[in-house]
């Protein structure tokens, strides 16, 4: 008979997988998470250090769990933590007992003299948390790798969306409590009144800001418009006035032009050199003077451009995750929203789920990364088939009626001039000439409004009405020529090349 040989405790049937080693303990820092507790029952000082960057679970053993989360809620309701006040709390929570009773409490004010070093202990016993959290979450990701019915695609999301949340010190969100909430609210609401200016993220549009104080982080904001509108023109305007005028970290995601066009579309906006003279570098010498000087403070613009065609959702959240870590983004835009692919399991299905896919991402991205998220999408062709002003409607937003449902504000972009419409149909009849409208038609937490800004065709941005001083712009150019080249009447000199085009020739145009 042959004799078997010995098998290992942890050799599988299938020698192909791979066994995580057993009997290995968790990291953890018992000594010190003693000491911190101790620390802080005994000093109010170490309780002010540690207090807003430790939670429960990073303590390691359950008892020191119970004894830490009575010391926050005497933190938070004001009362005074020592070794009687702790005791006192967690017999009111019915947690005594478990901690080991008073003679534990006593065990570890003992431990230590001082609250000194508290916080480089306490940033050990988080390190120690972090390496827990990362070998759990290795064990998922390995589980369900080998789980054939798990789309590979939504795999790689949500292992990236784990580790991000590690990064961002955020690992598990709990539901929170109505008290808890209210008091964090009035506190916003205070910081909101004490603070001067917009509560959110300004787009560089007086009237814009005004009714929505600023794009609200979290929030999905869609500006929908047909082909030569300005949908383009009009976020790259956002773009430059929040990262050059505010200095605010913007990421710009387009699908439709390449990185270097629209670069050229910003310097052709910050120096009002006209993009058809960008292209051919056809500058005169006082205009190359011109391009190097206005162009410093576009270099300086903490703007980020990724022009990767067919993005599909999973890389566009696990690309803003790296931005949000590395460069601190506060408002992410997407240029457009139907070129987008939705990856993983809904690729190649029915058109409108994977829109519907794709928006609902984008608003779940915005609520991660607690920023705005603002989508430019097409409108359908009804609007063209539609008699009158052919204003748009929410109705018109092609493909799904997700985006309409998934965005916290749906705006349009209306140019009446671009179909020939020479005034305005409103009580007043002013001519439409340069002139475009951002339409508010869904604002979930704020009022509805038709703003009229100036179109500036020909540098391709839009600016605030009110504040375009034309008669200055003209003198300026005038004495920087210096020659016949703006002899020319006002209207010739700065209307836009878009005015001269019939409907469909504009679609050629890319603003």
């Amino acid at each position: 008979m042959e004799k078997l040989k010995p098998q290992s405790a942890f050799v599988t049937k299938n020698p192909q997988i791979i066994q995580l080693e057993k009997g290995k303990i968790p990291p953890q820092a018992i000594d010190l998470e003693e000491v911190v507790l101790g620390a802080m029952m005994i000093d109010k000082r170490g309780v002010d250090e540690v207090i807003d960057i430790l939670h429960s679970e990073v303590f390691y053993k359950p008892a020191h769990q119970h004894i830490f989360e009575a010391i926050f809620n005497l933190f938070k309701e004001g009362l005074p933590i020592d070794l009687l006040t702790v005791s006192t709390r967690l017999k009111k929570d019915k947690t005594l007992e478990l901690v080991g009773g008073d003679f534990s409490l006593i065990q570890l004010t003992q431990k230590v003299s001082s609250s000194a070093h508290i916080e480089f202990h306490a940033r050990i016993i988080i390190q120690k948390y972090i390496q827990r959290s990362l070998i759990k979450i290795s064990n998922e990701i390995i589980e369900d790798s080998y789980n054939e019915s798990t789309d590979v695609f939504d795999l790689l999301d949500t292992a990236e969306s784990k580790l991000y949340e590690i990064t961002q010190g955020n690992i598990k969100k709990s539901s929170e409590s109505a008290q808890d909430l209210v008091i964090e609210a009035k506190k916003k609401i205070e910081e909101i009144a004490n603070k001067e200016g917009l509560s959110g993220v300004p787009s560089g549009f007086a009237k814009v800001d005004k009714l929505t104080s600023g794009w609200q982080p979290s929030d999905l904001i869609i500006i929908a418009a047909r082909p030569g509108m300005g949908k383009t023109a009009f976020s790259l305007s956002m773009a430059r006035n929040m990262a050059v005028e505010h200095n605010v970290p913007v990421a710009f995601f387009s699908l439709e032009m390449s990185s270097i066009q629209l670069i050229t579309r910003l310097i052709s906006s910050e120096t009002s050199l006209s993009s058809e003279k960008l292209r051919t570098g056809n500058l005169e010498k006082h205009e190359w003077e011109q391009l190097n000087v206005k162009v410093k403070s576009l270099e300086k613009a903490p703007l980020f451009i990724d022009d990767t065609p067919s993005l599909s959702i999973f890389d566009l959240r696990a690309k803003a995750r790296r931005l949000a870590s590395k460069h601190g983004i506060k408002l992410l835009m997407v240029d457009y929203l139907q070129l987008m692919t939705a990856g993983g399991s809904q690729k190649g299905g029915n058109r409108e789920q994977e829109i519907s896919t794709i928006s609902r991402n984008l608003k779940a991205l915005a609520k991660e990364l607690n920023i705005p998220v603002i989508a430019l999408s097409q409108l359908s062709r009804a609007v063209e088939t539609r008699g009158g002003s052919k204003r748009p409607l929410l109705s018109d937003l092609r493909e799904s009626g997700a985006i309409e449902q998934d965005a916290d504000i749906v705006s349009f972009i209306y140019r009446p001039e671009y179909y020939k419409i020479d005034e305005w149909d409103d009580e007043e009849h002013s001519p439409t000439e340069g002139q475009g409208e951002f339409i508010v038609a869904k604002h979930r937490n704020g009022g509805l409004d038709e703003i009229r800004l100036k179109f500036v065709g020909h540098l391709g941005k839009f600016e605030n009405l009110e504040t375009f001083d034309f008669s200055n712009e003209f003198q300026s150019q005038m004495n920087a020529a210096n020659d016949d080249t703006f002899k020319a009447s006002p209207n010739e000199a700065f209307g836009s090349s878009m005015n001269d085009l019939s409907p469909d020739e504009g679609n050629d145009v890319p603003f």
